[in-house]
């Protein structure tokens, strides 16, 4: 559910979302201070327009360097990425030192905020000693590639077996074997305990950097890219959780009385009234659509078999593969083997296709031929690779890729349709100075493909022949929804608690000893979610989530859940639907294709207010039209728990030191 995730701090903050330069040819010896001097009179306008040049002109190599270590992960791969990652640090704080002697010096608006933007490109601020800027790159290629060749084994010699994320999460997906379960949550969680020394160098690193850049800390830098004060900011994500903390209460009430029916009070309520961890269907469980089987409210009224339709994709495409795979003298199982791999090559790329359609629809132009040549479609078979869902931009100037290992599941269909909306960003504002090309805030980038998937309804659906014609009954409309709130609103909370950990973390409130409390205390008080036996400081829980050893701000996908709402519902509006808004499909218009495309190409050229004000007409984060989606459902949930004790006390034993829910000093 990322955009592309630079390692090299991901150059993408929360003004910029695109897959930005290394320090490649073209480099001016450093002065004798470690910073290039500005060339004698130059004036702010020619200073970011050579630094614009400079940017796109070196922009492959590092991008290159980052997806070869995602998509060939090991050792060389590594030391590749790390010395990309370093020269391209050292060119951008020689720039950022250099725009320091523009301060005060009269400039138009727009040379302005490319400076500012230039000040906030990287989540990974480096600090201006060479050899801790190339510790610090190191540290990052490291972290990220434990994570992508992470597994749990178990056994030894010949009996030794391990298996990867994917194999783990599908067990907490499928497997209703309580003990099983467990088994595969810890199993992958085991991953993150090696991370926890170069984690905390890496914190040292990024506060120096950011720092020495005039921040109080990473964090403090993070929220600064909010074009708001960065206690605003944190202010106004707490205002925004208060508007939907009660769906999400009752969704959670909901879930603890089906869990418990299905594996016993004693074995699922923690504390009081928390869930465990490993009966979440999620590995971190931000998403409780796997859950279906034991939450759905009305079983096979206006069934949306969705994962059902695409196996008889797959099985249709391996039967082909297998008839032209018929090679005399060729082993049976080979064929097999090979027409499975060939089949699951082309579901995947059908898939895309189906998404692609979606956009093209809207009148958006059709991806260029090198998408369909340089995507990682399937997980390869000879080497390591990144799985998690990525979409890249290489060199700001088209050449766009996703990197998935797909499975013909819905959760992967839905997983596409938002990844090509990053990819649509890029396309829309690759035509802005490279320091303009991002979002107009990084929630942004990650709620346009949400947008989309919300416009997947069951009418949608059906009209492109995944699922039957719906029902339109009471049932199946609650059914549709809780489909859509096990991802949406479950979510919710898990996208604030990330970030209320690092904020802690990066401003020192959180010390390296108490890491896994702090992170488990978080756990408990915004999700309700606990371990069931204790996760003391010999492990490091959140080094087993992608962003936190690759660095990601997490925020943004916070916002994102609020703001494709707010853009649904004006796209639904433009495209002149009038009808309740969860049953709103904008598939197909050409007026809300263009509306959208008009804002996604001013990419971060202007403040994300005025972006919001122009799609929406209000300037204004509001969880009100997520509300009035999912109205149905609360309505419902509220009967459903009626009489039960909603709500939960975390466990004495999980930790009663929680930080504080937002900073309160102003950055």
């Amino acid at each position: 559910m990322t955009q592309r995730p630079n390692l090299l701090a991901l150059a993408i903050s929360g003004t910029l979302a695109l897959a930005l330069a290394s320090c490649g040819g073209g480099n001016r010896p450093p002065a004798a201070t470690g910073v290039a001097a500005v060339p004698a009179n130059e004036s702010p306008e020619q200073f970011v327009a050579r630094v614009n040049k400079e940017m796109r002109e070196v922009s492959t190599e590092l991008n290159s360097a980052q997806w070869l270590s995602n998509t060939y992960i090991n050792s060389d791969s590594e030391l590749i990425a790390a010395k990309a990652n370093e020269r391209w640090l050292t060119r951008l704080n020689e720039w950022i030192a250099q725009a320091k002697q523009f301060e005060g010096k009269p400039m138009s608006p727009e040379t302005a905020r490319q400076i500012k933007l230039l000040k906030l490109m990287t989540a990974m601020p480096a600090p201006r000693d060479p050899k801790e800027l190339a510790e610090l790159a190191q540290i990052a290629s490291k972290l990220e590639g434990m994570y992508g060749s992470g597994s749990y084994c178990t056994g030894s010699g010949a009996d030794k077996t391990c298996r990867d994320i994917g194999q783990l999460s599908d067990v907490l997906a499928s497997s209703r074997d309580y003990d099983a379960q467990l088994d595969a949550w810890q199993g992958w969680h085991s991953v993150g305990a090696p991370m926890r020394g170069d984690y905390t160098r890496f914190v040292e690193l990024v506060n120096k950097g950011a720092k020495e850049m005039g921040f109080a800390d990473a964090g403090e830098m993070w929220r600064s890219g909010y074009d708001m004060p960065p206690a605003e900011f944190a202010r106004e994500t707490d205002r925004l959780w208060e508007q939907v903390k009660p769906l999400y209460e009752q969704l959670h009430c909901y879930a603890r009385g089906k869990l418990d029916a299905k594996y016993g009070k004693d074995k699922v309520e923690i504390g009081t009234g928390m869930l465990p961890a490993h009966l979440m269907g999620n590995q971190w469980q931000q998403d409780w659509s796997n859950l279906w089987d034991i939450l759905a409210p009305y079983p096979n009224a206006g069934s949306l078999d969705v994962n059902a339709a695409l196996q008889r994709t797959q099985e249709a495409n391996f039967g082909r593969a297998l008839f032209h795979a018929n090679t005399p003298g060729m082993p049976a199982s080979d064929r097999g083997f090979l027409a499975q791999r060939a089949a699951s090559l082309a579901t995947a790329n059908q898939m895309m296709q189906r998404a692609q359609d979606f956009y093209t629809s809207l009148g958006m132009p059709a991806l260029p031929e090198s998408f369909w040549q340089k995507t990682q479609f399937i997980k390869p078979l000879d080497r390591d690779v990144m799985c998690h869902a990525s979409a890249w931009d290489m060199n700001m100037q088209g050449d766009v890729r996703i990197k998935m290992c797909i499975n013909p599941t819905e959760e992967d269909l839905s997983t596409i349709y938002h990844e090509m909306g990053h990819i649509y960003y890029y396309l829309a504002y690759n035509k802005l100075p490279p320091l303009l090309q991002g979002g107009a805030n990084d929630g942004f980038h990650e709620a346009i493909g949400d947008t989309i998937v919300l416009s997947m309804t069951p009418q949608y659906l059906a009209s492109v022949g995944l699922v039957a014609k719906p029902q339109q009954t009471h049932d199946a409309l609650v059914n549709a929804q809780m489909r859509m709130a096990l991802s949406k609103v479950a979510f919710l909370p898990f996208g604030l608690m990330i970030d209320r950990w690092r904020w802690g973390v990066f401003d020192g409130s959180i010390k390296p000893d108490h890491y896994n409390q702090a992170w488990w205390a978080l756990k408990a008080k915004y999700q309700g979610i606990a371990p069931i036996s204790p996760r003391g400081e010999e492990f490091f829980d959140p080094g087993a989530k992608y962003h936190v050893p690759a660095n990601t701000p997490y925020t943004r996908y916070f916002l994102a859940n609020i703001l494709q709402f707010q853009f649904y519902k004006a796209l639904c509006d433009a495209s002149g639907y009038t009808g309740p808004l969860y049953e709103c499909s904008f598939y197909g218009n050409k007026e809300a294709g263009r509306k959208y495309w008009a804002m996604l190409a001013r990419g971060a050229s202007q403040p994300w207010q005025a972006s919001l004000k122009e799609l929406t007409g209000s300037d204004q984060l509001d969880a009100k039209p997520l509300l009035d989606y999912f109205a149905p459902l609360q309505a419902w949930l509220k009967e459903q728990n009626a009489g039960q004790a909603c709500g939960w006390q975390p466990d004495g034993g999980a930790s009663t030191a929680v930080p504080p829910a937002a900073p309160t000093t102003p950055g």
